[in-house]
C-alpha cells in the first residue's frame, strides 16, 4: 500500500513539474523556488519512510502546504507573463 501511494505522489510530483516548467519557462528565480519545493517535498517522503510514516500527521500536513506554495508559484509565474510589458 505504501508503494502504491509513494509510485502515485511520484508521478503526480513529476506531471506537476513537467506542467509547471511552461509558467517558469521566463522566470527563474520562481523555477529555482519551485525546484527547492519538489526537494522538500522528497525529504518529506524520505523522513515519513524513515519514521514508518509515524509523524502524528505533520508530515502529511507539510507536504499539503508545500502543494498549495507550489500552485501559488504556478499562479505567479502565469500573472508575471501576462502582466510583463
Amino acid at each position: 500500500m505504501r508503494r502504491t501511494i509513494a509510485v502515485v505522489a511520484i508521478g503526480m510530483m513529476l506531471g506537476a513539474g513537467a506542467w509547471a516548467a511552461g509558467a517558469f519557462a521566463k522566470h527563474p528565480n520562481l523555477a529555482a523556488a519551485h525546484k527547492h519545493l519538489l526537494q522538500a517535498e522528497e525529504k518529506i517522503t524520505a523522513a515519513q519512510k524513515a519514521n514508518e510514516f509515524d509523524m502524528e500527521g505533520h508530515a502529511a500536513k507539510a507536504k499539503e502546504l508545500i502543494s498549495q506554495a507550489q500552485a501559488e508559484l504556478e499562479d505567479a509565474g502565469k500573472a508575471a507573463t501576462t502582466n510583463k510589458k
